[in-house]
């Protein structure tokens, strides 16, 4: 009879400090997993197991959004839909990104910050990614060709790299100066948590505030003809209200540190980012789709039609600095000292 011997399961005290997690006292998997066996304690009960899974699941559910509207839709001959198809695509990338980062972050030290480098990056590019869709659909009628929505896509652009930056900086501080090949665990996370911490959660509210701004003033500030209230509104609303929720759990670690250990496996906070993070996404998409549809004609005459270099290209942008940012970063984890010191001696 064919038996599968399960990996052996790890509390806080066996594994080194760089894979801890706030209140998580259990389920660790070793430090030096192999990559068959990260893949296959993805069937393994860990404490990662359901992050890998409320993320790798909804992927899917987003693909089939992405291809039920692609049938609907005359993407290659029509500039209104290039946003919408941005934006989906984004919100298949990010949680796909997520649940592969989760899986393969306990092969090594340098394997675990380099997967959640790429993590990040994709979650700066999903904010990307509704930038673009908003500045098409979602802007106030009032707003609609001024200043600030000429400029906004852009600005976007800037706050997604900057993001990139500032959360892959959470982790380790500056490449080469921080930390190299010898030194990897010192600083921020280490040495100064909270900061760490702090950080990490500006990186990730810039860009989301910043996006939402034409958002927010539909739900709470405008009033009058032309501020575009229509059957969007409840849908954006609740985004809104789930936005808020994962921030709250992200930077709480509510519920674990009520009872460090008893939400190792089912029920800790990074579980319930990942839900509402996705149930988040959900009505910003429904919210998307019916201001893209009812909106249709009056933006087709009112605002100029969505361009490839405000699209395509600004998430082309996205992408050639994030990578960068995260092959700086990631090269400085292999960087040794000692050798530039043998070269510049020689």
């Amino acid at each position: 009879m064919l038996s599968v011997k399960l990996p052996k399961l790890l509390n806080i005290n066996q594994v080194p400090k760089v894979f801890h997690e706030e209140s998580i006292m259990s389920g660790y998997r070793h430090p030096r997993s192999t990559a068959y066996d990260c893949i296959f304690s993805v069937f393994q009960m860990t404490n990662e197991t359901l992050n890998i899974w409320t993320h790798f699941l909804p992927t899917w559910y987003f693909l089939w959004k992405l291809f039920a509207l692609l049938y609907r839709m005359d993407f290659w001959n029509e500039a209104y839909t290039w946003p919408i198809t941005v934006y989906m695509l984004s919100c298949c990338i990010y949680p796909f990104t997520s649940s592969c980062a989760h899986t393969f972050s306990s092969m090594s030290t340098r394997a675990r910050h380099i997967c959640f480098f790429f993590d990040y990056a994709v979650v700066s590019l999903y904010s990307l990614g509704s930038a673009i869709a908003y500045s098409s659909y979602i802007f106030p009628d009032r707003w609609v060709n001024s200043t600030f929505h000429n400029y906004f896509v852009p600005i976007a652009v800037f706050n997604a790299i900057i993001s990139t930056a500032l959360s892959c900086y959470s982790r380790l501080g500056a490449p080469l100066i921080h930390y190299n090949c010898g030194i990897i665990e010192r600083f921020p996370e280490i040495e100064r948590p909270k900061l760490s911490k702090a950080v990490r959660i500006v990186a990730f509210a810039l860009p989301y505030l910043f996006d939402s701004i034409p958002v927010f003033f539909r739900l709470f500030i405008c009033s009058g003809e032309d501020c575009t209230h229509n059957e969007s509104i409840p849908d954006h609303y609740k985004h809104v209200t789930f936005a808020f929720l994962t921030g709250f759990l992200f930077a709480t670690h509510l519920p674990e540190r009520l009872a460090p250990g008893c939400f190792d496996y089912i029920g800790h906070s990074h579980q319930l980012f990942h839900i509402g993070a996705i149930i988040g996404t959900h009505f910003q998409m429904e919210a998307l789709i019916i201001d893209m549809n009812l909106r249709r004609d009056w933006l087709l005459v009112n605002s100029p039609l969505p361009s490839l270099s405000n699209t395509v290209g600004a998430v082309g942008v996205c992408l050639i600095f994030s990578l960068l940012i995260i092959l700086i970063f990631s090269l400085a984890l292999y960087w040794k000292p000692d050798d530039f010191n043998k070269e510049k001696e020689t």
